[in-house]
């Protein structure tokens, strides 16, 4: 990764040109465009309040379903348990009991494990949520807003992670074009459990027992999104920082997204994309293979990657990397969401091929 170097023209060369130009040099080997990232969901869409239910319902609810945690919004969560019921407004949905992600037999073997420290790439993470901050990874070399470089990581004042978009230490989750997301995913991944308030995370935790940690590595912040050289910066600082996993919901457009609605149909093959990124791809290698330690919980790093959201029959890239995980999303009947790229789901025993699962 130190062999990149950022190069800057004037506004009026023609970047295509210039980068022919230096392709012709014999001390260069690569070259690309720092192109702009941009989110794998939709900005302007803001997120929506569900009414909640009064606390009877809720503990009622919870105590009717045998719910392992006392978390009042758990038995919304049928992404986690579905038993064959929606239990809110949208009584009318198709439900399939099981279509879900299989917390309650996961839950029986691990609720978390604080050694994994997942760095979310997305928006900032709020830190400070109730929900969230017992499960927060935090940086104790440095102070936050000390203006200090104290563990001399290269980075001043990253208490719980950092904001490449804006060059800075401090997370910003709060701009009025800020969505939340980035919270909304931290909370998915680790809300505390069994706190009596708020919703549960996957890897959350259970009474005393911490779940796994957040490292807020924030690429998108407000209007601004991040250039392909700040989203290396953040791949390389949570490999760097202790992160093994790396959460990403951003990427390129479907190869078959549909013109006709409007979408930019990107990569289609692994070795167009790592043609046109080589950065971003030498990136998601130095974190495949730098991240965890042989002596860690886990030894290499895992990429995970939204699949995209052009409801296309092919993943966007990176998360169609071959070395990446790629997931899509399913309703509530086990059919593809209506948001979600998707592909050929590889059931157990299959012998598998060059395929990848995105709606197992």
């Amino acid at each position: 990764m130190h062999l990149w170097y950022s190069v800057q023209f004037d506004e009026n060369t023609d970047l295509q040109e210039a980068m022919q130009n230096l392709k012709k040099l014999g001390e260069i080997s690569k070259v690309q465009c720092n192109k702009n990232i941009y989110r794998a969901y939709d900005p302007k869409k803001k997120a929506r309040l569900i009414t909640r239910a009064g606390n009877e319902r809720v503990t009622r609810a919870a105590a009717d379903n045998g719910l392992k945690f006392n978390d009042p919004e758990l038995y919304r969560q049928w992404g986690y348990i579905n038993r064959g019921s929606y239990p809110f407004e949208k009584e009318w949905a198709k439900v399939e009991a099981g279509a879900d992600v299989g917390c309650e037999e996961a839950w029986k073997l691990s609720t978390g494990d604080p050694s994994i420290i997942v760095a979310v790439l997305d928006e900032g993470v709020m830190f400070d949520h109730p929900d969230l901050a017992a499960n927060m990874w935090v940086n104790e070399g440095e102070e936050f807003l000390a203006g200090k470089d104290t563990d001399h990581n290269g980075y001043k004042d990253d208490k719980y992670g950092y904001n490449f978009v804006k060059n800075t230490g401090v997370i910003s989750y709060s701009e009025i074009s800020d969505t939340g997301h980035g919270t909304h995913v931290a909370g998915t991944i680790a809300a505390v459990n069994d706190n009596g308030i708020g919703c549960c995370g996957i890897a959350g935790g259970s009474t005393g027992k911490p779940g796994v940690r957040i490292m807020s590595c924030q690429v998108f912040s407000g209007d601004n999104g991040s250039t392909i050289a700040m989203e290396a910066r953040a791949v390389k600082y949570a490999a760097d920082n202790g992160a093994v996993i790396i959460q990403c919901s951003w990427g390129y457009n479907s190869a078959l997204a549909n013109i006709m609605m409007g979408y930019t149909p990107g990569p289609a093959t692994e070795k167009e994309w790592s043609d046109l990124y080589p950065l971003e791809k030498e990136a998601m290698d130095y974190f495949i293979y730098n991240a965890g330690s042989p002596n860690g919980v886990i030894d290499g790093g895992l990429a995970i990657f939204a699949a995209g959201n052009e409801y296309s029959a092919k993943p966007g890239y990176p998360g169609a990397y071959s070395k990446c995980l790629s997931i899509g999303s399913l309703a509530a009947d086990y059919t593809p969401a209506s948001y979600t790229n998707y592909g050929p789901a590889r059931r157990e025993g299959d012998a598998g091929g060059d395929e990848k699962a995105f709606c197992d």
